[in-house]
């Protein structure tokens, strides 16, 4: 919402030298989101007069209409003669006042004006719309003054203009809508400076009478529960829309239409209440408010036919729909140019019919944004006096004694309160006074009294006894005030978000990952480390993904999650299988020109519970109970975690070393050996045997096992899986149920001894067709419990040991985790060690 300050300061006491930053920063306080503060009187720099349009000439022969003027700019020239000027606008006659910007003066945007022969004419600066000067969107024509206009032809145009004032532009959150007004912005400053505010939302206003303004039924009290009208009749049509009126709502963004229709307008952004105005004589009959029946048909003011459904509320005569009520007028009733009997009407409908009507029908108007936020039900009667007050001031007739007032608004329903719950909650002191006098500042209604309790006491966190509790009424204008929590707010947001400590809370002692967490990343590590790269895919794939993988008709995979609001209409099943996603990731960097492809991704697939009901329905104003969770924990579909990786192109990347090799259905199944060796799965607790499994081939299909149970399948894809999904042939692919392994055993903590170690190299030679793991193997079993470690140092062979034959020598080191090992120990353990290796192998000591 965009407001002038010099608006604002008709209800608030501002002070004379505000400073801008100063202004910004109360409102931020405020929570207010401010887009901007701007002073016009910098947003122009030059000469910006009032000219008069002396001369027109047509000029023909171009693409579009041009105009050249001669513009009475007065002595601002330094001449007095005539301006010359070009302009393209048409919207404008001689005699009109107009707004000039002489050569040297700079636009908003650094535009700066010069002279320069244009279209075959000297001009020699610009006539200015609105947009132009930064003061709205309205880029169709050119301003045109009033005739009332005080100012003379070469005074200056910006107190004109309204370029003498400051423009707050801000971005109000949807559970403030009394903030999308003057009166709204102005309580709220009057609150944030301690100034004096006056509210025009108090302004006297007569009531409804006996015989109504126009005879109107209300159908739905619920849709619309209250609904006033007055009419004025006479007024002269002619009648144009005072300058002071025009300027403020073409700094909020709003066109100037006619008279009537500029006045709904202005009560609106003024007070905050839509108005809509009808022609009175263009009705047809008693007006009815209701539901639309489905397939009605109505054409709007923006001159766009509408279907209507049952949800919308209409307003309608004897010839149908006439308004898509609280939204926008229809166009045969609409104020035109020889209007002279207005019907004016406020009214006050429900917010969530609102929204869904203006979403429905895509037609975000003024009027639907501060529906849909809520509207003060207390204001329709003074927005209608205000209304037939500036229509008669400004276009003369005849207000009608008569005023209709249906009025259902039920009274607001009273929050109740503990008094210390605003300091519990926000962690600042806040007496019980202090609670009160905050929240009677917002306008609320507070009674305190002990003994009241609200009647569920955990829905506030109070017990009985335990201490003042308030009743509170919030005011007709704030329908966002329904909990007690919105209470704190409001007594934090006046009190100040800077009294707030902003204090870390302490974190507490960890026991370190946990075993699955360090096996997921044990897993992510050793798949990176054998060239797969991590992806993420979103969870959600399309129900035909089941078919074109070619799954059989009791797959379990073929039951999934469908979502209520999915993201994509085309996705709107939670997987089954981490491969659905992952080949699309495949498929959309094959088709960015990536060939050779190796991903991997490790996540949670989500398998409907067996029997599920409907999950509980749990409200925010508590914490759900024990019995509540489990129902809706029953509910939660089983999720457990898989790890994933498909493979195309070459895994071996050919050059001038020699041609590549491509990536197979072997290449998947290491994959899935990689990763059960990363989870701590020794080779002998695994199995790998042939299977027919979708949606792999069938002769290139393997299924992992581990302790004799099913864990995960890999292999190459089936041809007519490849050709669904329009992949390379022989891609391939794995995928394992991480949750199905067993947890790693747990592994015991090394001895470490105090004692000196015995350090002994002994050398063996024997055939060079034995392994030396071998032979490192034998030493170990031979040297028995002393043995701390056995390292190969040296592998040598010469013509004096003999062909084929080979020396390895290793280094032993022994040790006692109790006591100091004599050298008569350390040797018989070393040639035990070397007399199995003998044993085995034919082994002898070098040099022996």
């Amino acid at each position: 919402m965009r407001v002038s300050v010099s608006w604002l300061r008709e209800y608030v006491d501002l002070p004379a030298d505000l400073p801008t930053g100063d202004l910004e920063q109360a409102l931020v306080d405020l929570g207010i989101e401010v887009d901007s503060v701007v002073d016009l009187r910098e947003s122009v720099t030059g000469a910006l007069v009032v000219g008069e349009v002396l001369e027109i000439e047509e000029l023909t022969g171009f693409k579009k209409p041009i105009r050249f003027c001669r513009v009475d700019v007065g002595a601002a020239n330094g001449t007095g003669e005539p301006q010359e000027i070009v302009c393209g606008a048409r919207n404008f006659a001689q005699g009109d006042r107009v707004v000039v910007i002489l050569p040297g003066g700079v636009l908003p945007g650094d535009f700066v004006i010069g002279a320069r022969k244009t279209y075959g004419r000297n001009s020699a600066g610009m006539i200015c719309s609105a947009k132009e000067l930064g003061l709205g969107d309205d880029h169709s024509g050119i301003i045109v003054l009033p005739p009332d206009t005080p100012a003379k032809p070469g005074d200056d145009a910006r107190p004109v203009v309204g370029l003498d004032d400051v423009v707050v532009e801000l971005d109000i959150t949807p559970d403030r809508g009394y903030a999308l007004s003057v009166r709204g912005l102005a309580r709220e400053l009057g609150h944030a400076l301690g100034v004096p505010f006056r509210d025009p939302g108090l302004a006297p206003a007569p009531g409804g009478t006996a015989e109504p303004a126009y005879p109107v039924e209300v159908r739905d009290t619920v849709g619309c529960d209250r609904f006033a009208a007055r009419m004025v009749r006479g007024i002269d049509p002619t009648a144009e829309t005072p300058g002071w009126m025009s300027r403020r709502l073409t700094v909020a963004g709003v066109r100037s239409i006619s008279l009537p229709v500029d006045i709904t307008n202005y009560v609106m952004l003024e007070l905050g209440q839509p108005m809509h105005a009808f022609d009175a004589d263009r009705i047809n009959g008693p007006l009815v408010v209701r539901r639309a029946e489905a397939g009605e048909k109505l054409t709007t003011l923006d001159g766009v036919a509408r279907t209507l459904t049952a949800e919308d509320m209409v307003i309608c005569d004897d010839t149908g729909p006439i308004s898509l009520a609280a939204v926008m007028g229809g166009e045969t009733s609409e104020v035109i140019g020889g209007t002279t009997d207005v019907l004016f009407e406020a009214a006050h409908w429900d917010p969530v019919m609102v929204g869904r009507t203006a979403r429905r029908h895509r037609l975000f108007s003024e009027a639907a944004k501060r529906w849909e936020r809520g509207v003060d039900p207390a204001l329709p009667l003074v927005a209608l006096e205000r209304a037939v007050r500036l229509l008669t001031e400004h276009a003369g007739g005849t207000v009608g004694e008569q005023i209709l007032d249906i009025d259902h608004v039920r009274p607001v329903r009273p929050v109740i309160l503990p008094a210390d719950l605003p300091s519990r909650r926000v962690g600042v002191a806040y007496s019980p006074e202090r609670v009160v006098a905050l929240l009677e500042q917002v306008g609320c209604t507070v009674v305190r009294g002990a003994d009241r309790l609200a009647e569920d006491p955990g829905e506030v966190g109070v017990a009985a006894g335990a201490g003042d509790v308030l009743t509170v009424t919030p005011p007709t204008w704030r329908p966002d005030l329904t909990d007690p929590a919105d209470l704190v707010e409001e007594v934090v947001r006046l009190d100040g978000y800077d009294r707030v400590p902003s204090v870390l809370p302490t974190a507490p002692a960890g026991r370190g990952l946990t075993w699955q967490q360090r096996r997921r990343r044990a897993v992510a590590r050793a798949l990176a480390e054998r060239g797969h790269v991590e992806v993420l895919a979103h969870p959600f794939t399309a129900p035909e993904l089941a078919d074109q993988l070619g799954l059989l008709a009791d797959d379990p995979r073929r039951a999934a999650v469908r979502l209520a609001n999915p993201l994509s209409e085309e996705e709107p099943v939670l997987r089954t299988t981490l491969l659905g996603p992952l080949l699309g990731i495949l498929k959309r960097n094959l088709g960015r020109g990536q060939r050779d492809l190796s991903i991997y991704e490790i996540g949670t697939v989500f398998h409907p519970r067996v029997g599920a009901g409907t999950p509980p329905a749990m409200g925010v104003d508590r914490r759900p109970t024990e019995a509540e969770f489990a129902a809706a924990d029953a509910v939660v579909p089983y999720q457990p975690r898989h790890v994933a990786v498909v493979l195309a192109g070459d895994v071996d990347p050919g050059g001038w070393w020699g041609p590549g090799r491509a990536a197979g259905w072997a290449d998947a199944v290491e994959a899935g050996r990689v990763v059960l060796a990363a989870a701590d799965i020794p080779a002998d607790r695994i199995e790998v045997r042939a299977v027919e499994y979708a949606p792999w081939h069938p002769g290139r299909c393997a299924e992992l096992l581990v302790d004799g149970a099913i864990v995960g399948h890999a292999g190459e894809l089936h041809p007519a899986v490849v050709a669904a999904l329009e992949l390379p042939r022989r891609t391939s692919a794995m995928e394992l149920d991480l949750d199905a392994l067993p947890a790693p055993p747990v592994a015991p903590a090394p001895t470490v001894s105090g004692f000196p170690p015995a350090l002994i190299d002994v050398a063996l030679v024997l055939d060079e067709s034995v392994p030396a793991a071998q032979v490192e193997q034998a030493l170990v079993e031979g040297a028995g419990e002393l043995l701390e470690s056995v390292r190969l140092f040296d592998v040598y062979a010469s013509e004096q040991l003999g062909a084929g034959r080979r020396s390895l020598a290793y280094k032993l080191t022994f040790r006692a985790p109790d006591r100091t090992l004599t050298v008569e120990e350390a040797v018989a353990a070393r040639d035990a060690a070397v007399a199995l290796a003998a044993q085995r192998f034919g082994a002898t000591l070098r040099g022996a």
